[in-house]
């Protein structure tokens, strides 16, 4: 046996009306007021209301397109494709402030780097060419890497060899 009770009897009986009520709200047009000037209102809105003015558009634009009045038409464009949010345009000079901070970070780096040149040590003793090329006889006595490398027959790469002359 089914038993209902008052209350969900008037649930189901506000449920069944319900979409003919919101379709009947949806089928008038929006005021004027309310969507006069949106472009430059938009951004100043509160987000509730921005919300709330979309999903009326949302309900207009989802019954005959030919019963919009051109205000919705715009409005709805504009909400939808305007430059606001992530499309909006960007500021004033974006171009010269990124080149500038880039400028300034690359002077910052290279004088940072100059510093640290100027006050390292000198290089060190076996950095020389002559020190290299005594490396590379060791490695050949030592028979060091005889399949690919100084001691194999036919090497003719610079081994350890990779600074310039003393004189240059």
């Amino acid at each position: 046996m089914l038993r209902t009770t008052s209350t969900t009897a008037k649930v189901l009986r506000t449920a069944v009306a319900r979409p003919a009520a919101m379709r009947a709200a949806s089928t008038h047009a929006i005021s004027k007021p309310t969507l006069a000037n949106i472009e430059k209102r938009w951004e100043g809105m509160p987000l509730q209301e921005q919300a709330e003015l979309w999903m009326a558009l949302r309900d207009r634009m989802k019954e005959n397109w030919a019963e919009l009045t051109l205000h919705e038409k715009k409005a709805a464009y504009w909400i939808a494709f305007g430059p606001h949010g992530p499309r909006s345009e960007p500021p004033a000079n974006e171009g010269r402030k990124v080149a500038l901070y880039t400028t300034i970070a690359v002077g910052v780096s290279f004088a940072i780097f100059a510093a640290m040149r100027s006050f390292a040590n000198p290089s060190p003793h076996t950095m020389t060419r002559e020190w290299q090329e005594a490396s590379n006889e060791y490695l050949k006595g030592q028979n060091s890497d005889p399949f690919t490398g100084v001691s194999s027959p036919g090497y003719k790469g610079k081994g350890q060899i990779q600074s310039p002359p003393k004189g240059a």
